[in-house]
């Protein structure tokens, strides 16, 4: 028993488990460059002083939801009309 423990314990991991860790890391980097772009994009917006607060907030406290939220519901073009 204490043979197969010492064989187990210098084992290398499978060779699909660094793949995926490296999947897994550039996907975590994309997702956080998204997430600073967001609250770029948001400070950086024509958006109310008011709407700009909220929506840093929005993407600062739910992350990754918070940058898609933003990006799908107050990217979009405004269609207001402006009066003259």
């Amino acid at each position: 028993m204490q043979q197969l423990a010492a064989l187990l314990a210098q084992s290398s991991p499978a060779p699909w488990f660094a793949g995926a860790g490296a999947i897994f890391l550039i996907i975590a980097l994309l997702l956080s460059v998204f997430w600073l772009w967001a609250m770029i994009d948001c400070l950086a917006s024509s958006m109310p002083t008011g709407e700009k607060v909220l929506w840093f907030f929005v993407i600062l406290f739910l992350h990754i939801l918070g940058a898609i939220l933003y990006w799908i519901i107050a990217r979009r073009p405004h269609h207001r009309h402006m009066a003259t």
